[in-house]
């Protein structure tokens, strides 16, 4: 007999970050799987262009811009969620940026916007759409990590700092909110052929295809990951089949730490 391992059909997940990258690839996956997608990005034209995308293909999405470095912000598109549909049964907290510098080269402003993107956006819009999930029947809430939050990485601290935040964040997370039937774990891509990726390669003014290569043959697997290699990951940690994993990483990097 069949089974419906993943059983999310009319559920409501958000994703941010949700305009390109491993933020659309997993829009994509969870609207072909029948999720009701509301995918959050800074970028409103590349936001739009990625639901309507979803939307031709025949499955459900919308887009909200969001800035998920604001509190009025997140919680504005929150309440906009809950009034439009109710619940929310998915968060994947993936919106991220990356500067490629030592503590000595960085500059103040840089710091800042990394630690705020990508570890003070998972606290602000976690904080309006937790209530949301505890009102209905809980939910899975995936926060984007990073290998680069489980161990150091060359010129890369704000980055480094903020991944190891959100991957101890997501511990925290799911301790507090498990009475709450909401789960909460942290997915660890290693190199994802992304356009953050490529920009490494021009902060470091490295020729970008040698940069992917070396990206690329350093680890077991010998590729790059794709976008739609952590989307599944990120689908795992959505559905059922994970019914009983919280406060936990899923490392994807092809082998990268092994």
């Amino acid at each position: 007999m069949e089974k419906d391992y993943f059983k999310l059909t009319n559920k409501v997940a958000v994703v941010t970050g949700a305009a390109s990258g491993i933020g659309y690839a997993t829009a994509e996956l969870l609207a072909e799987v029948g999720l009701q997608v509301i995918l959050l990005d800074i970028d409103e034209v590349k936001g739009e262009q990625a639901a309507s995308t979803i939307l031709e293909n025949g499955y459900q999405a919308q887009f909200m811009k969001c800035d998920v470095t604001s509190a009025v912000n997140c919680q504005a598109v929150s309440e906009e969620i809950k009034q439009t549909y109710g619940n929310v049964d998915v968060l994947f907290n993936n919106a991220g940026i990356i500067k490629r510098k030592t503590v000595v080269d960085l500059e103040e402003h840089e710091w800042d916007a990394v630690i705020d993107v990508s570890l003070k956006g998972v606290y602000l819009l976690s904080k309006y759409i937790i209530p949301i999930m505890a009102e209905g029947t809980g939910g899975s809430i995936i926060n984007t990590g990073s290998g680069w939050g489980l161990k150091g990485g060359d010129k890369a601290a704000s980055y480094c700092a903020a991944k190891a935040g959100v991957v101890n964040l997501t511990k925290a997370m799911a301790i507090d909110h498990g009475p709450q039937n909401i789960r909460v774990n942290c997915i660890c891509p290693g190199d994802t052929d992304t356009p953050l990726l490529r920009s490494e390669a021009q902060q470091l003014n490295l020729e970008e295809g040698s940069f992917l290569k070396d990206s690329a043959v350093s680890r077991p697997l010998a590729r790059l990951g794709t976008p739609q290699d952590i989307a599944k990951g990120v689908l795992f940690l959505a559905s059922d089949l994970s019914s009983w994993v919280t406060g936990t990483e899923l490392v994807v990097d092809g082998g990268g730490l092994a």
